[in-house]
């Protein structure tokens, strides 16, 4: 994906300045903290129009970033402004870092006034109502080019979700209300189509799966994991059987250009095995997954997958250390935790599932790295959709699991496990999430101010009170905005 780089200006400087306009557009576009598509200056109505209707339909534009270098009169940018539909930053810079004190006359005013002229560019924003993402201080600065690398992987994954598609594998779970949610509109808001196929559809496959295409598989995990040695000698034929599900499913997936997907344990079909290492892999080659059928924690993985390769999984908040100082949180799921989270290599392992009556499924088996993250849920509120974050700092476990036959993360939720629950219950925020250290709050408000959704976030300096108000703020702005 591309992200265009505008440079606003006008004609009434002449052309001599307007031609250190474009060097020094260029220059600056060059010091931004990943490549960009740079654009000739815009002087007129009729050239901002264009490009902006230009950007819309191009499918590799994920986003605009503008820059008013000089005085460039915002009327002019009225009708492009209106047009546009693809994500816009405002970047609020100059040339240079340092102003030369003692040569500055009033060429050099005539020419440096971003000052000026991005406030003119502001007002009409807001005049318009645009929605946008503001940032301001020289390009050089590192903190600087963060922001602007996370609006950029929030146009990234606005891009994905856009045209995602989603396979689920039977119905969610029965009775659950979380997983639920209307799909219609999901792709109003969003764009992601959420379709249902019956699981002997992924059998049909999985059955077809080549014995030679299984015996090299089976090869690479013998190569990238820490395979049971039970799994390679009197096991081994169900060590084959998962990789016939990976290999059938990954190929119904790509067949039918789905980036995400779900199954759920009470609707195997004809699959002799939950699948487990299949959606382990698959997670960590990018697809978003959710279980028991919850098809928006899929779409959210795979929108923040997109975002930021490495380092994101689909979670559960599974159960807790309630001791008094040291409380924590235990998170894992029956087998579906991604690799990309893990602290070494995996073990491959086979073990019992007391749910879903099959034969024992292959998991890999792992602890999370540790280091800061942020768990994220995605609900649907009944009028619209709310995203729900926990600032969280993931730990290794205070003693070793040697019976607890999955993947799973321990972590110390922010800003302690009282408030970060009790907020989260509050939100009705769903108990299946995203696990991310790749993704941070400014990428995931960058990406709902994009989608137009809510989003909460639980941090350091929540408070129950505090949090149970901004709620209460939420409900009443989303309902009036829908009026407007």
């Amino acid at each position: 994906m591309n992200i265009w780089f505008l440079t606003g200006s006008q004609g009434l400087y002449g052309e001599d300045t307007l031609r250190q306009v474009a060097e020094q557009s260029q220059r600056i576009a060059e010091q931004l903290p990943m490549p960009v598509e740079w654009k000739p200056v815009l002087t007129d109505a009729a050239a901002i129009r264009r490009i902006m209707l230009e950007a819309n339909a191009d499918d590799t534009c994920a986003g605009v970033i503008a820059w008013m270098h000089t005085f460039s009169p915002a009327k002019m940018w009225i009708a492009g402004l209106d047009a546009l539909r693809k994500p816009l930053l405002h970047l609020h810079t100059q040339a240079d870092v340092e102003l030369p004190w003692a040569t500055i006359d009033m060429d050099f005013m005539n020419l440096n006034q971003a000052a000026h002229g991005d406030r003119e560019f502001g007002h009409i924003q807001t005049r318009l109502g645009v929605p946008r993402k503001t940032v301001a201080g020289h390009v050089s600065d590192p903190a600087v080019g963060e922001r602007v690398l996370a609006w950029v992987r929030a146009a990234q994954g606005l891009a994905e979700v856009r045209t995602l598609k989603l396979a689920r594998f039977g119905d969610n779970m029965r009775d659950v209300a979380v997983t639920e949610g209307d799909k219609v509109e999901a792709q109003l808001r969003f764009g992601v189509s959420v379709n249902t196929y019956g699981v002997n559809d992924l059998v049909e496959v999985v059955d077809a799966a080549s014995d030679a295409d299984v015996t090299a598989l089976v090869k690479v995990y013998a190569e990238q994991y820490a395979v049971a040695p039970e799994l390679l000698g009197e096991r081994n034929e169900s060590l084959r059987y998962a990789a016939r599900i990976e290999l059938g499913l990954r190929g119904f997936l790509e067949a039918g250009g789905f980036k995400a997907f779900t199954t759920n344990f009470e609707d195997l079909g004809g699959l002799r095995q939950l699948p487990g290492l299949a959606v382990q892999r698959l997670m960590a080659d990018g697809y978003g997954f959710g279980g028991e059928g919850d098809w928006k924690t899929s779409v959210l993985l795979r929108t923040l997958k997109a975002m930021a390769p490495g380092g994101t999984s689909f979670m559960e908040d599974y159960t807790y250390n309630l001791t008094p100082g040291h409380e924590l949180i235990l998170g894992a799921h029956m087998l579906e935790v991604c690799p990309s989270i893990a602290a070494g290599t995996p073990s491959c392992e086979i073990h019992p599932l007391g749910i879903g009556g099959r034969e024992d499924p292959v998991r890999l088996v792992f602890d999370a790295e540790p280091g800061p993250g942020v768990v994220v849920g995605l609900a649907d509120m009944g009028d619209r959709f709310r995203l729900v974050a926990n600032e969280i700092d993931v730990v290794t476990p205070p003693q070793p699991l040697p019976k607890l036959p999955v993947a799973r993360a321990v972590w110390r939720p922010r800003p302690n496990l009282r408030t970060s629950t009790e907020s989260w219950l509050t939100a009705g925020a769903p108990h299946h999430t995203v696990l991310s250290k790749a993704v941070g709050r400014e990428e995931l408000t960058d990406l709902a101010e994009m989608l137009g959704v809510e989003l909460v976030i639980i941090d350091a300096d929540t408070t129950t009170e505090r949090f149970a108000k901004e709620l209460r703020w939420n409900q009443a702005y989303y309902r009036l905005a829908q009026g407007f």
